[in-house]
């Protein structure tokens, strides 16, 4: 498997979407098999998303399809300028930031800055909390099955990959959210749950 023919192979298994937004890059030198770092709404036409391909190749075709889908849904899923609560707050705060800075006022610009920079961290915590995590592994699991898996073994697939990662990454265990992660997908897929140490469970 040559990086070129994969990265060609997952572009066409993209939705139109992700082909507008998503580009992918090979990138040896991480650590991890598949990445997509938080991208801020400026960078909103080019969103990369990042393989290792030496550690790619180690994931089963079925099973690489499924990682690349939820990532690519979780990179569509970040969400900054709709008309909620927050994102008005982030809005109310720019705006007022450039109008104490046309009328040179410190105080004004201290404070429209310090709401705007509240509202944007808000935003970035709420786009990266596990219920995200979950929620892309589910709209990653939809689009697969629209290109001819069936839900269960999508789960199945998406579960295995995400097992597989620690042994080829070189990583101890699945940490927290990833656990978290594999019992939801246990569910869709059908499968019996493993037992959450007491001590990981959320309270």
């Amino acid at each position: 498997m040559s990086f070129e023919q994969e990265i060609s192979r997952l572009q066409d298994l993209m939705p139109a979407s992700g082909r507008m937004f998503c580009r992918i890059i090979s990138k040896p030198q991480q650590s991890r098999a598949i990445l997509a770092p938080f991208t801020p709404p400026w960078k909103r036409g080019s969103r990369p998303i990042y393989i290792n391909f030496d550690l790619w190749r180690g994931l089963s075709r079925p099973q690489r399809d499924l990682m690349f889908l939820r990532t690519v849904s979780s990179v569509l899923g970040v969400k900054w300028f709709t008309i909620q609560p927050l994102q008005g707050l982030a809005l109310a705060g720019v705006v007022g930031l450039a109008v104490e800075v046309a009328q040179t006022d410190v105080v004004g610009i201290l404070v429209a800055g310090s709401l705007t920079a509240v509202a944007l961290r808000q935003i970035w915590q709420k786009n990266r909390h596990l219920s995200k995590e979950i929620e892309a592994d589910e709209a990653g699991i939809k689009v697969a099955i629209r290109r001819g898996y069936t839900e269960t073994e999508s789960a199945r697939h998406l579960l295995e990959a995400l097992e597989a990662l620690p042994n080829l990454e070189r990583r101890r265990a699945l940490d927290f959210g990833e656990i978290v992660r594999c019992q939801n997908l246990r569910s869709i897929a059908r499968l019996s749950p493993v037992t959450v140490p007491k001590e990981m469970e959320i309270k």
